[in-house]
């Protein structure tokens, strides 16, 4: 995804294609530029920081659906052993938007499942970018089915516009596949950890999002319906989606505030496309922590805990 960047980011890329200059001229020349080379890679980080503090919430939109940021599956080859894909919801079909199977973390074997996106056009729509049919969603409830027989956690990766809205996926009980999710995945009597790593797009994230504990990444967004939607709706403009997005209040920020998330997982410098090794280890020492915090926790207890924690959720008044 070399070449890829976004406006903002702009003037970063410009530095780094100096920093990069310098280092092919002294590679290649002898000549030691090895004192400027630190000095503009300060000034790339000094630049990188007031950027990224200063991100609108459109701007962490366009983040989080950055085309070189990490997938699922970049996640689960950097941080997991021995993973094997299980495929088919036994009813219909496979649906290649959305991946899981069993998998060593660290210690514990654990199923990981996610929303898989793709890079290049041909894998885009293998993946029908991103965007789950009901057999994925049945098929991500399979799984979850067998870590619960096989008394395994469960780790959950969101990344997705939002589920397929095709009249065949309709047809197929879309809104029932998700319900059922929803209910079963409350029941569930291992641990069970939801990631937002991307893009977490209304119902079809939230099918995978119910946990015991949900983490965001920091560039991610989570909301109940994307700022282009929410601009079509509202307003019957899409050149609102910025105003759309600060109304949605999607950020991992935003989330934590509102008690939605229960922790915020810090990215590289730059965002996690910057360095998806760093990012992958950040996040795995992360899981390590809530599923040694989760795993001392009874069957029982786990149940009651995540039922009353989104329970809780939101405000209301009588």
């Amino acid at each position: 995804m070399a070449g890829q960047y976004l406006d903002f980011e702009e003037p970063i890329i410009e530095l780094e294609k100096k920093i990069a200059e310098l280092k092919d001229i002294s590679k290649n020349n002898g000549i030691d530029f090895s004192r400027e080379i630190r000095r503009l890679h300060k000034k790339a980080n000094r630049l990188k920081k007031h950027l990224l503090s200063k991100l609108t919430r459109w701007q962490r939109t366009q983040l989080a659906r950055h085309p070189a940021r990490p997938y699922a599956m970049d996640y689960i080859n950097l941080m997991c052993k021995d993973f094997v894909e299980l495929h088919g919801d036994r009813h219909f079909g496979d649906c290649h938007s959305i991946i899981g199977g069993i998998a060593r973390l660290e210690e514990w074997s654990v199923f990981i499942i996610g929303h898989q996106k793709g890079r290049e056009l041909k894998e885009k729509m293998y993946r029908n970018f991103g965007m789950p049919q009901p057999e994925g969603y049945r098929k991500a409830l399979r799984l979850m089915q067998l870590a619960e027989k096989f008394g395994k956690p469960i780790i959950t990766l969101l990344d997705t516009p939002g589920a397929y809205p095709g009249i065949g996926a309709e047809e197929r009980g879309q809104a029932e596949a998700i319900a059922r999710n929803l209910l079963e995945m409350s029941n569930l009597s291992v641990p069970i950890i939801a990631v937002i790593i991307g893009e977490g797009g209304s119902g079809g994230a939230l099918a995978l999002g119910v946990g015991d504990r949900v983490l965001m990444l920091e560039n991610s967004v989570y909301s109940v319906i994307s700022p282009e939607g929410c601009a079509a709706i509202l307003w019957e403009d899409c050149k609102k989606v910025e105003e759309a997005a600060e109304s949605l209040c999607l950020t991992a920020d935003d989330l934590f505030k509102l008690s939605v998330i229960d922790e915020i997982v810090k990215e590289p410098l730059g965002g996690a496309h910057k360095n998806i090794e760093a990012t992958a280890s950040i996040l795995r020492r992360v899981l390590r922590r809530h599923l040694k915090e989760l795993l001392s926790i009874s069957s029982k207890s786990l149940v009651f805990q995540r039922k009353r924690k989104f329970r809780r959720m939101g405000v209301f008044s009588e």
